[in-house]
């Protein structure tokens, strides 16, 4: 019973993630149709299209496509800054012996494919998409686990789960370092500042959602004007979520305790509508839940869902439409080399790096876990669609020829790797031999 509850909030995010990459596909499918059909015009004229606000002291206009990439995707890295605050604190990375397996599996995966990508490429104008081929997308990766059920065990998608998360950590700090331009360092000092006095205000138990939202909002728009990446605003802000209720469960489970004996003697009488005193005991309930409830996990609870299903879904719209139809124009050596780099470079990355760790026996991979499986999942990672695309149009947004170009890169090569990936878990793993995790 206890390992069910504590499998069961995994195997609803494992859900999720499956759910999105299902949506992902769908939105990139009809993305391609829109960008190389009759109406490819209006596919470009819509998300060129600038919107904004101006005046005589301030302006902020940007087409669609950027307030997609820069506005939504903050939204994106919030939530990925809530996860790997979340893992760091209570998850599958709360500790050395946790980390270190999945910390190797993602230092293969980060080092192999950018050494890769350096050696092959040959145009010094493109050598600038060195971080294209870093990150995993968890949303497809786990979406393909889910596919292949219990031929899999749960411990190798909390694997592909933890090293994605590193893989994104990893992705971040190169986003930070490498992809932002010249810094104003008064309005970068400013943002800092405001994340201070959040982050000092947070470890002293004083956190306010709107507080924070507004606050957010702020450092978002200095972070843009100063030239730092705004999507980074999302991960610092996250990391200044306070992840401890404000009240013990001893104490929630007795004021609980207190509210349904009150709620219970209130109701001897049974009327079609609640007294007051009942309205207030409800409302007694909420306010002890909210205080019950960790602000980390609530705001991921209650972002999750908009992030899977609206702002993923809207940044492969707006970004997975290349029109394929010519090949005038396109970087070639570019589309190979990072397809080499995703399929090649993560597989032999990540397995080599695990396989040379456990010889050397730093670290130790779980007993259900077997070779063949490591090297399925290690293909897996080769997925590199969301933070892959994203990264593109930060190393080339004056290039628009070689934007479209590592875009073709990216899906076919996440195709291969994908396809490669599946069939090695589905005809290596054994059905049935893992016992389903899912509750009854």
């Amino acid at each position: 019973m206890l390992r069910q509850k504590l499998i069961s909030p995994f195997q609803k995010f494992v859900n999720l993630q499956s759910a999105t990459g299902i949506m992902l596909l769908a939105t990139t499918i009809i993305a391609l149709v829109w960008a190389n059909s009759a109406f490819a015009d209006s596919y470009q004229t819509f998300w060129n299209y600038e919107i904004g606000i101006i005046s005589d002291t301030f302006e902020l206009k940007k087409p669609l496509l950027l307030w997609v990439n820069d506005g939504l995707m903050a939204i994106f890295f919030f939530l990925i800054g809530l996860e790997i605050k979340r893992e760091f604190l209570i998850g599958e990375l709360n500790s050395t012996k946790k980390v270190m397996f999945p910390l190797f599996g993602a230092i293969g995966g980060i080092a192999l494919p950018v050494l890769l990508y350096i050696i092959l490429n040959q145009n010094p104008d493109t050598l600038k998409g060195w971080g294209i081929p870093m990150a995993t997308d968890i949303a497809f990766s786990l979406a393909i686990l889910k596919v292949l059920g219990n031929r899999v065990p749960l411990s190798l998608k909390i694997f592909l789960t933890a090293f994605a998360i590193v893989d994104d950590l990893g992705a971040v700090l190169v986003i930070a370092i490498f992809y932002s331009s010249d810094l104003n360092l008064m309005l970068l000092g400013s943002a800092i500042g405001i994340l201070a006095v959040v982050y000092i205000l947070s470890n002293r138990g004083l956190y306010f959602e709107f507080l924070t939202i507004v606050a957010g909002i702020i450092v978002w728009l200095l972070f843009l004007k100063a030239g730092l990446h705004p999507t980074l605003a999302g991960i610092l802000m996250a990391f200044a979520i306070p992840v401890r209720q404000k009240i013990s469960t001893y104490e929630f489970s007795d004021q609980l305790e207190s509210i349904v004996g009150e709620i219970k003697q209130s109701t001897i009488l049974q009327k079609p509508v609640l007294s007051g005193g009942q309205l207030q005991l409800i409302d007694d309930l909420e306010d002890w839940t909210d205080k019950y409830r960790s602000p980390l996990q609530s705001l991921e609870h209650k972002l999750h869902n908009w992030v899977a299903y609206l702002v993923i879904p809207i940044f492969a719209l707006a970004n997975a439409g290349v029109a394929i139809n010519t090949v005038d124009g396109l970087e070639t050596a570019l589309i190979v080399n990072i397809m080499i780099c995703l399929i090649l470079g993560k597989s032999i990355g990540i397995s080599a790096v695990i396989f040379l760790a456990r010889k050397l026996k730093l670290i130790e991979v779980p007993s259900d876990i077997t070779n063949k499986q490591i090297i399925g999942v290690s293909f897996l990672a080769g997925i590199g669609f969301t933070m892959a695309i994203f990264i593109a149009g930060l190393a080339f947004n004056s290039s628009p020829e070689y934007i479209d170009s590592a875009k073709i890169g990216i899906l076919i090569g996440s195709l291969i790797s994908a396809i490669i990936g599946f069939l090695i878990l589905r005809f290596k793993s054994v059905k049935g031999r893992y016992k389903p995790t899912t509750l009854p």
